[in-house]
């Protein structure tokens, strides 16, 4: 496959679909950034790709600048793969995702990452502060019309599965790490029976 077969297939994208990239965030994006509990986080370590969820509630993500966001990274599993990638290769994108909102906003830039108690004390939660923030260089913005959230159901609630689909998250790794992994509510009770996971 090469780009001009690609383009021969898809044609060329609309004026529209080029104009509407912007760099810096309007009132529109700072609406919508306010409004997003939800965004995913994409980052290369230069061979391999890692997305990573990021989530707290609406407003976590703080537009800086015309031009910047600050994003707070909370204590997780510490695998800290997206920042050990944004160390060496600073690229990123981004995807915001409002629940009922069938656009994302879509932000493609450059990320440093500080820990600096002056700026990590700015997102402070429930008592609890970051490990790190990072904030984002914007270079380009876009929103993305909502065609693939519309086609999956994924805002509505009546194609959603009445019952979960996929086994507890500790069973499947323990399947897949070959360890024995159980639920913080296991290890508290000693029921290692127990369908309850936190």
């Amino acid at each position: 496959m090469t780009p001009q077969k690609l383009r021969e297939i898809y044609g060329e994208a609309s004026l529209h679909a080029k104009a509407k990239v912007i760099s810096r965030f309007d009132g529109h994006c700072l609406k919508f950034i306010n409004h997003a509990p939800f965004l995913v986080l994409a980052t290369s370590d230069g061979t391999n790709l890692d997305i990573s969820p990021k989530g707290d509630p609406a407003g976590f993500v703080e537009v800086e600048s015309e031009t910047t966001l600050l994003i707070p990274d909370r204590p997780g599993n510490r695998r800290i793969d997206g920042l050990l990638n944004i160390l060496d290769h600073p690229k990123v994108a981004i995807l915001f995702m409002i629940p009922s909102v069938m656009e994302t906003l879509r932000v493609n830039g450059t990320a440093e990452i500080s820990d600096a108690t002056s700026l990590c004390g700015k997102f402070a939660f429930n008592g609890r502060m970051p490990k790190t923030v990072m904030r984002i260089f914007a270079e380009e913005i876009f929103l993305h019309c909502g065609k693939a959230p519309l086609r999956s159901g994924l805002w509505q609630p009546d194609t959603w599965p009445l019952d979960r689909p996929v086994a507890q998250l500790y069973d499947m790794v323990r399947d897949h790490s070959q360890m024995d992994v159980v639920s913080i509510e296991q290890a508290r009770t000693g029921n290692r029976d127990s369908d309850t996971s936190e």
